[in-house]
């Protein structure tokens, strides 16, 4: 069943992948928070390696228990600076949710008393919702700059979003092109990871130029 699943998600990301660009290379990201650690093992075994969790707790737990695999983590969920030094502990592939000068100038204090660093993306709240984290559209070029001079240890390699909540086309277009057109702007800067795209939009995201996707609900049903 999940070998179906993965199966399904990889043909139609080839399908919007190539109606975008032939060019473009796309990274999934199977978002594993409500999956049982034998279902991860089991997707695994089917060939995906990046996973993503969305809380400290889990992501220790599972990658514990599943250490004999070289899986990639992403912590993709909200970071509470009390939790800063945990998700440090466990040296995550990726931090997708830096969502504050304040939370990465807190990053970076604490990289710099244990001598390590991180790799993250900028969140942007490109949908202008209440509910998401993020910087705002009109703040990310500047944040993202001002992270890259002020915080060194703290590889900043590109942005993520969530795309608007509605079942409206139109607003999730938007909150998508709002997303790349920043991307777009950062290039020069570095920037080369354009994280939006989940389980309800992945195909639009890729039309918009994502390359990279976090997909939980349509993997890992059963």
């Amino acid at each position: 069943m999940l070998r179906n699943n993965l199966d399904k998600i990889i043909s139609r990301i080839e399908k919007a992948r190539i109606s975008y660009s032939r060019h473009q290379i796309i990274k999934l990201i199977a978002v594993s928070k409500y999956s049982e650690i034998s279902d991860i093992q089991a997707m695994y075994g089917c060939g995906q390696r990046a996973f993503g969790e969305n809380k400290i707790q889990d992501l220790k737990t599972k990658s514990d228990a599943l250490i004999d695999l070289p899986i990639q983590w992403h912590m993709i969920g909200t970071l509470q600076e009390n939790k800063i030094n945990a998700l440090l502990v466990l040296k995550p592939s990726l931090l997708h949710s830096l969502d504050s000068i304040k939370l990465a100038k807190a990053i970076q204090k604490r990289c710099e008393k244990i001598q390590t660093s991180i790799k993250a993306l900028l969140q942007v709240n490109s949908s202008y919702e209440e509910t998401k984290s993020g910087v705002l559209p009109q703040e990310a070029r500047e944040i993202y700059l001002e992270i890259l001079q002020t915080c060194p240890n703290i590889k900043l390699e590109g942005i993520m979003s969530i795309g608007a909540n509605s079942k409206e086309l139109q607003k999730i277009e938007s909150s998508f092109k709002i997303t790349k057109d920043i991307f777009d702007s950062l290039q020069s800067e570095g920037a080369k990871t354009l994280s939006m795209g989940m389980s309800g939009d992945f195909e639009i995201a890729i039309g918009y130029g994502a390359n990279m996707l976090r997909i939980g609900s349509l993997l890992f049903e059963k």
